[in-house]
This record gives C-alpha cells, sequence and structure tokens, in this order.
C-alpha cells in the first residue's frame, strides 16, 4: 500500500515515550505522532491520552526521504468548536461585556488599526481618570 502525506489512516499503538506515540499503520510501516500532535490541549503526558495497543485515527504529515513518517492525531478529527471572544476574554465576561462593542467586538467594516486607535485612546482616557496614575505621575516630575 503506499502511502501519501494528507491521508487519514487508521493504526494501532505500538509504542509510548516522553515525546510522543509510534503507531503502526496498514502496510507493514510505523510512524510517529509527536507529542505536540496528540491534542488540540496542551498534553503533559503521553499515555494520558493513547495506550499500547490502542487504535486511533491519525493523518500523515508527511514522509521523509529517510523513511520516517510524521503523524498527526489532532488533525485527523474534526477540530473543537471555538469559544465566542467574550468567553475567553482576560478580564472576564462580566467585563468584558461591559466594554464597547465597537472596542471589543467583531467590526468587520473596520480595519484593524482603526480598531487599535480607538482602543488605545480609550484606554489612554481610563489611564488619565484614575487617581493613583494622576498621583504618581505628579511624583515623578518633583524628583
Amino acid at each position: 500500500m503506499e502511502l501519501k502525506a494528507g491521508e487519514i489512516l487508521e493504526g494501532r499503538v505500538t509504542g509510548i515515550t516522553k515525546f510522543g506515540a509510534f503507531v503502526a499503520l496498514p502496510g507493514g510501516k510505523s510512524g510517529l505522532v509527536h507529542i505536540s500532535e496528540l491534542s488540540n490541549s496542551y498534553v503533559n503526558e503521553v499515555s494520558e491520552h493513547v495506550q499500547l495497543g490502542q487504535t486511533i485515527k491519525v493523518k500523515l504529515l508527511a514522509i521523509s526521504p529517510d523513511g520516517k513518517i510524521s503523524l498527526s492525531a489532532k488533525k485527523a478529527v474534526a477540530a473543537p468548536p471555538r469559544k465566542s471572544p467574550a468567553a475567553v476574554h482576560p478580564l472576564g465576561e462580566t467585563q468584558a461585556a461591559a466594554m464597547p462593542q465597537e472596542l471589543y467586538g467583531s467590526s468587520a467594516d473596520q480595519s484593524f488599526e482603526d480598531r487599535l486607535k480607538k482602543f488605545m485612546k480609550e484606554s489612554d482616557s481610563r489611564v488619565a481618570d484614575n487617581p493613583i496614575y494622576a498621583e504618581n505621575r505628579r511624583r515623578s516630575r518633583r524628583r
């Protein structure tokens, strides 16, 4: 069986190392699923995601000139749905919801630079209104 990059195959996990898992493929070949290609989430231990003898779906990424086969388990399955920007905002949902929509929301009619300028203007005005910042500015001028 001729293997080609981009194919989705089923294979059996034959070895687990600290840097990935070896998978036996149809046709007697085997390849490596690197730890970074095991899951869409952070992988600390390979054995937490795959076990010896387990059958997994993998995508063939590349075959090197010396015959090494690179595989990906995370690209063989559909990616999980992305969260909305408010759900992953560093300020949290409540504070993100309080931010003006034109600064935080996705505006298709505005370029990135325009949105950045608005954000910087709003940020500068919030910093200037902060009494602690104003007090520190006065102190630094006296020295």
